[in-house]
Order: C-alpha cells, then structure tokens, then sequence
C-alpha cells in the first residue's frame, strides 16, 4: 500500500521512463541469445540509466536565485533525453536485426516518445519558474 502512494506523487515522467523500463526488459527477455551481449545489455542499461539520471535532476532543488542548481538540472534532463534518444536508436537496429520484433519496436517508440515529451515539458516548467 505504500507504494502505491509513492508512486502517486512521483513525477508523471518518471512512471512514463519506469514503464518503459520494465517493457525493455519483458521483451529483451525472449530474444534470441546471439544478441544478449550486444544489444539486450544496451537497451537494458540505457533504460536503467534514463530513471537513474530523471532521479538525480529531480533531487536537485532549484528555487529563485538557483541558478546553478538549475544548471545542473538541467543537464541531467538532457542527459536522459539524449539516452532516450539513444534507446529509440538501439531499439530500430535491434529490429532491423531481428532481435526485436516491430511491434515492439513500435511500443518503444511510443513510449520514448512518450518520455521526450514529459522531460522537454519539465524543462520547460523549470524555465518558466525561475524567469518569474
């Protein structure tokens, strides 16, 4: 039960990569085992390190005069967009290698994009907030 509360107050973004984690790692699961070292790890570790890097930004506290903190923010956010982006692209080579299937190279994409758009309206969020 406590964990359900946890996650109703967790950010929007951070359920959004958590998902697309846990997916990433169901269907990495049944792929064939020539690719295990190769793209399995990646696609399994990128994702990790996408909830890794919204975490460490989302403990940063950025309040008026916060410049720096809100620097560095800012660049874990970038951080985790840039290995989202970077997923999206694992994920088209492992389809295109047969180590993925293109529904599920689809639902990745939905949800990387699904990402992308919640990290880009926080950043956007934190702009505005320290320009008030």
């Amino acid at each position: 039960m406590i964990i359900q509360n946890v996650r109703k107050s967790e950010l929007t973004v951070v359920t959004k990569a958590k998902e697309l984690c846990v997916y990433i790692m169901e269907i990495t699961q049944k792929s064939p085992k020539q690719f295990r070292f190769t793209f399995v790890t990646r696609l399994q570790n990128l994702s990790l390190d996408v909830i890794e890097n919204i975490y460490y930004a989302n403990e940063i506290f950025i309040g008026k005069g916060g410049v720096k903190n809100a620097e560095k923010r800012l660049a874990l956010q970038h951080k985790a967009m840039t290995t989202i982006k970077l997923i999206a692209y694992v994920a088209e080579m492992a389809m295109t290698q047969k180590c993925i299937l293109p529904k599920q190279f689809e639902q990745i994409a939905k949800l990387t994009t699904d990402c992308l758009r919640l990290l880009g309206g926080w950043i956007n969020s934190d702009k505005k907030r320290l320009s008030s």
